[in-house]
């Protein structure tokens, strides 16, 4: 099998070196180049081109957006932004995110080789995930404007039972008010932009995790809002599931539905890593299974990993409907994969069904 080739582009020196011996260490890797910004990569990819390209955002003579974007429109190429844990670096990323970009790796603006060194398996796991990503899908639509957790992988792969047990019964009968849970991760903020700017203001109230660092969401959701016709936030401890409202898990955060009657609400709650994330999917379609049950539709979408295919089971099991992006649309068809091999999907859809499927449970 031919290795993954890497191209490296980061105006920092530390991070050249270090990244570029993380991966060149990992079996089936090959780094073919490490340099300091998109003006000498150019001149680079007309010698070789990279199966994988880890790209800094913020760099001198030509950003990494517009560096993206030309990469986009040229040759569609797997591209990893590495950035930084900033309110300005969010912004930035999704941007990047909207132009084509797979995935986010962070770094810190202190004690940036020590972090990287330590969050080498999730380096090494994104960009073996870029590589296998089918780059068509994200490709920016005509009309778009303008996730992975951070760091380390955790020393134990945590279920759902460490932050609340498994469903022991059936949710209260039928209310009026229904309830969509998502969960997405690799190619899902293009993936929930596409579904969630189809809405019309009055559609059922949905929940999400977005695998997606710390910082990001708020931003992300906050971007979504202004191209979106319902509302959508990133959630807070007792915010209302209501319709027209769509409520995004904060990054590093556990986020929880919660039923007072016939209304819904949600819990941002703290927690070990459940799958190696935080958010996780498990967390949420458990805590959906146990407070609405039969009155609540469960979504997964495209994603590496198998987060969120026990928690859809149990939601099947407790008598809500149940669906899973397809194979063709999805950028990494791991998470739906996972969920179909186990059970826990009723009907497999297209992306550009899914809001549709939504609309159904009105």
């Amino acid at each position: 099998m031919n290795p993954i080739k890497v191209m490296v582009v980061d105006d920092s020196a530390v991070v050249r070196q270090v990244v570029a011996g993380l991966l060149g260490a990992s079996p089936g890797i090959q780094v073919i180049a490490a340099v300091a910004d998109p003006l000498l990569a150019i001149e680079r990819l007309k010698q070789q081109w990279p199966d994988v390209i880890v790209l800094d955002v913020e760099m001198p003579r030509m950003d990494g957006i517009t560096f993206l974007r030309r990469i986009m429109h040229e040759r569609p190429t797997p591209v990893v932004i590495c950035s930084t844990l900033t309110d300005k670096g969010a912004k930035t990323t999704l941007e990047a995110l909207a132009a084509g970009a797979v995935a986010i790796v962070t770094k810190p603006k202190l004690g940036l080789k020590q972090f990287l060194v330590e969050a080498s398996d999730d380096l090494v796991q994104t960009v073996r995930t870029a590589a296998r990503a089918n780059v068509r899908r994200l490709v920016p639509r005509p009309e778009a404007t303008t996730a992975a957790s951070a760091g380390g992988l955790a020393p134990a792969k945590h279920t759902a039972d460490v932050i609340l047990p498994p469903v022991a019964t059936r949710a209260m009968s039928q209310t009026t008010e229904r309830v969509v849970a998502i969960g997405t991760s690799t190619g899902g903020t293009q993936a929930l932009e596409e579904v969630l700017t189809t809405l019309p203001r009055v559609c059922p109230g949905i929940v999400i995790v977005q695998h997606m660092p710390e910082k990001f969401t708020a931003a992300f959701a906050a971007r979504l809002d202004t191209l979106c016709q319902i509302t959508v936030k990133e959630a807070a401890t007792n915010d209302r599931v209501v319709p027209g409202r769509a409520l995004i898990a904060p990054g590093g955060r556990h986020l929880l539905l919660k039923r007072s009657g016939a209304q819904y609400f949600v819990e941002v709650v703290d927690g070990p890593l459940v799958n190696r994330h935080r958010p996780s999917v498990d967390v949420l379609f458990r805590s959906v299974a146990k407070s609405a049950g039969v009155n609540a539709l469960g979504v997964i979408m495209t994603g590496m990993g198998d987060d969120g295919a026990a928690g859809l089971l149990e939601m099947r099991n407790a008598g809500a409907r149940t669906a899973a992006q397809d194979e063709e649309s999805c950028v990494v068809f791991g998470m739906p994969r996972e969920a179909i091999k186990r059970g826990g999907v009723e009907k497999t859809i297209p992306l550009g069904s899914v809001a549709q499927e939504i609309l159904r449970q009105l």
